[in-house]
Parts: structure tokens; C-alpha cells; sequence
């Protein structure tokens, strides 16, 4: 079909890489087709309120290696249950889709680019039933999206955290500490057992595989007891202990969010270990460092190559799907297929079998 305006945006939140898919929507939609391409701003709120901007070569030509997302992004804009603060303190819940589907058709669009994670991909299949031409484009640092073999953002986060590791295990070892780095990663343990690795971990805490405190602390003193009285401890934000829950932090915006913010297991397990061992114990949260600042190359080429294959897919009419990698070709998946799903790292994994054979506890 012939493209002639398009719209983008991005949802969830921010993370390296989306700047080279807008890019890359951008350019492949006016290089090749003569397309105009819309930027709706802020997410689904944007196509709410009608919030947009015109996205040129020109207007995009230096964002390849900018970290978040020119569009803005939110990650409590449901426009099916949008939630608002009232001054009261109460949080009301309305559904504004339909209003949405109607500024999606006053702007004339052939069709909208999704981009975001498990629940932003799901909004826009839940868009796509109700008339809109949507295509989906993966993105989520914590590579939990099912049917593709990374998501863009991913990359770049296991890098930061390597680096932290890096840092942490200098100081770790001249004062002789327990050094716990606390990253994010939500039900999935990828940044965790990846960065891990990569950074030389003693002990690698995923949310898959709820931990033994007795397990870590033999760890920390086997070390201690053959000479290294130092430990890297890398915990991953949804790791609990056996037979506990997550650990949470409550707020306003997480009642917008309508989802719990995940947080705080690095410091009760050092508090934990503080109680156990003759060593001091420092932990250190990422946070928000591991979504900001420029991407890698390999997300800026991933980004790249999901936000071309995107438009050629709208031009050949194949709505409902999302672009997704399967090492070395792109492919389509059907969001329906994507709906309400998160790839955790299985816990029969070659990844952690990997992990454990060169000595690294998982805390069981």
C-alpha cells in the first residue's frame, strides 16, 4: 500500500536506542516512500490529547546517538483504564480509547508505530482490534519481550552495569567489603545474570530463583575462608528470599502507574548479611543510570534495523504485528501472540548452568 502519513510513538519507559528507531521510522518513510511521518508526543496521553510534531530528515538527523526519546514517553497513559490524581488524593480510572481512535483518525494516519514494551505492545494490539493499523516495535531494557532474541536498550544496560561491576569489585577488594549492586530488570533476570557474568559476580541473584540466605552467606565466607575476604554480590530489583515476597515502594505515581515500583532487596540483603558475617557490607542501586545516556552500537544498530523493517512492513499492509529479531533476519510476530507475556530467564538455562560451573552462586 502507498504510505502517505505515519505516526509513531513511544511508551513505557525510556531506554538507549529509541531515538535511532525514530530515526530510522523517520528516513525509511520519507526516503522511500514520500511519506509524512507524524511524532505523537508523550506516549498514548499524546494520541489522547492530540499532542504531535512533524518529524523531518532534517529534525531527526543528529538524535542516532541521543539516549531516551525526542517524542517524550510515559508509563501511566492507559488510554483503556487512564488514571488521573484528583486534588483529593483519589485516583479515577476512565477508559479513553475510543477518544484516542478518534484523534488517530482526524490525523489521517495510514498507520501508528507502537513502540514500547510487554505493556505497550499489548495497548497496541488492544488498538489494532478496535481499527487502528498498528505495527509494534520491541523495546525494553529488561529483554523480557517473548518471540524475539533481544529488545533494543538491553545491550546498553548490561554494559553499564558490567562498568559498575567493574568499579565496585576495585573498592570491594582494597577494603576487604561485601559489595551488593542492586539493578533493574522487573520478573526477569537477564540484566542481572548477563552483567553478572560479565563483571566477574560472586553471587548472581535473579527473581527466577528465590535465594537461600544460608546459601550466600556459606558463599561470602568460602571466599573469605580461601583468602579473599571481599565478595560482588549482583541482585537483580524482583529478587526475593525463599518463601518471601518483592520488595516495593509505594507513591503517587505508582498508584497512576497502577503497577508496583520494584526496589530495595539490595539494601535488606545487606542489612541481612550485616547480621551473618565480620565484614562490611555497601550497597549500591543503578537505577535509573542503566535507561539513561547513549546507546551501544549494537542497540543503535538493532534500533535501526527494527525501525526500517517496521515501515517496509506498514507498506506492505501487515498490521498487527510487531518487528522482531530472529538472529540474523528480521521477522513479523503477531501481537496476539505477544499479549500478556514476559520471557523470564529459564531456570534450566545454558546461561545459568554456565554461571554455576565456574562458581558462581545463584543463592540455592
Amino acid at each position: 500500500m502507498a504510505l502517505k502519513r505515519v505516526g509513531i510513538l513511544t511508551g513505557g519507559g525510556d531506554c538507549s536506542g529509541l531515538n535511532a528507531v525514530i530515526r530510522a521510522v523517520t528516513r525509511a518513510a520519507i526516503i522511500g516512500h514520500n511519506a509524512t511521518v507524524v511524532g505523537i508526543v508523550g506516549g498514548f496521553e499524546g494520541l489522547i490529547s492530540g499532542q504531535t510534531e512533524e518529524l523531518t530528515v532534517k529534525s531527526t538527523r543528529d538524535i542516532l546517538t541521543l539516549g531516551g526519546t525526542i517524542l517524550g514517553t510515559t508509563n501511566k497513559g492507559n488510554p483503556f483504564e487512564f488514571r488521573e490524581l484528583a486534588a483529593d488524593g483519589s485516583i479515577t480510572v476512565s477508559d479513553q480509547s475510543d477518544r484516542a481512535v478518534e484523534v488517530y483518525k482526524k490525523m489521517g494516519l495510514d498507520c501508528l508505530f507502537v513502540v514500547g514494551g510487554e505493556g505497550t505492545l499489548e495497548i497496541g494490539y488492544r488498538f489494532f482490534k478496535k481499527g487502528i493499523s498498528v505495527i509494534g516495535i520491541p523495546k525494553t531494557i529488561d529483554n523480557d519481550l517473548d518471540k524475539t532474541d533481544y529488545t533494543f536498550g538491553y545491550q546498553t544496560a548490561v554494559e553499564v552495569a558490567s562498568d559498575a561491576l567493574d568499579r565496585l569489585q576495585t573498592t570491594g577488594r582494597s577494603h576487604q567489603r561485601v559489595m551488593i549492586l542492586e539493578v533493574m530488570g522487573r520478573t526477569a533476570g537477564w540484566i542481572a545474570l548477563e552483567s553478572g557474568i560479565a563483571g566477574g559476580a560472586h553471587i548472581i541473584l535473579i527473581p527466577e530463583i528465590p535465594y537461600n540466605i544460608d546459601r550466600v552467606v556459606e558463599k561470602i565466607q568460602l571466599r573469605a575462608k580461601g583468602g579473599s575476604p571481599f565478595s560482588i554480590i549482583m541482585v537483580a530489583e524482583g529478587a526475593k528470599e525463599e518463601g518471601g515476597d518483592v520488595i516495593t515502594q509505594a507513591s503517587a505515581s505508582t498508584r497512576l502507574q497502577g503497577v508496583p515500583q520494584l526496589g530495595g532487596v539490595g539494601q535488606y540483603l545487606a542489612d541481612q548479611i550485616k547480621k551473618r558475617v565480620d565484614l562490611e557490607v555497601r550497597c549500591t542501586v543503578l537505577g535509573h543510570i542503566q535507561r539513561g545516556g547513549s546507546p551501544c552500537a549494537f542497540d543503535r544498530v538493532l534500533g535501526t534495523r527494527l525501525g526500517s523493517f517496521a515501515v517496509q512492513a506498514a507498506a506492505e499492509g501487515k498490521f498487527g504485528a510487531m518487528v522482531a529479531l530472529h538472529t540474523p533476519q528480521m521477522v513479523l510476530v503477531p501481537l496476539s501472540e505477544l499479549a500478556g507475556k514476559v520471557r523470564t530467564v529459564p531456570v534450566d538455562s545454558q546461561l545459568i548452568q554456565c554461571a554455576e560451573s565456574i562458581g558462581i552462586s545463584m543463592g540455592r
